[in-house]
């Protein structure tokens, strides 16, 4: 669990800017500079990192290896047995 944390803020800590990591009223660590962040839950073991780039286009990725990307409201979610998702404006649905 603790590996996970550090991993994390290691992550984290290795771009220009340096992350502040602070544990929430839920248990969860959760590290952010304003273009990355990291949520670990201590219970489930999972872990999250987003990243936003300049386009406005946010990257997520958990440790168990799904991965989205959305922007207003909008995204693609791929999961870790390739089923992929797509939230559209006027459409919805996984294949």
């Amino acid at each position: 669990m603790k590996t996970l944390i550090i991993a994390a803020c290691i992550v984290l800590s290795s771009s220009s800017f340096a992350a502040e990591c602070t544990t929430n009223a839920r248990g969860r660590t959760v590290c952010s500079d304003g273009s990355q962040a990291a949520v670990v839950n201590p219970n489930t073991g999972n872990a999250v990192k987003a990243e936003k780039n300049e386009a406005g286009v946010t990257t997520t990725e958990t440790n168990k290896g799904g991965q989205a990307k959305t922007k207003g409201g909008k995204g693609v979610y791929k999961a870790p047995d390739g089923t992929t998702c797509v939230k559209g404006a006027n459409a919805q649905g996984c294949n």
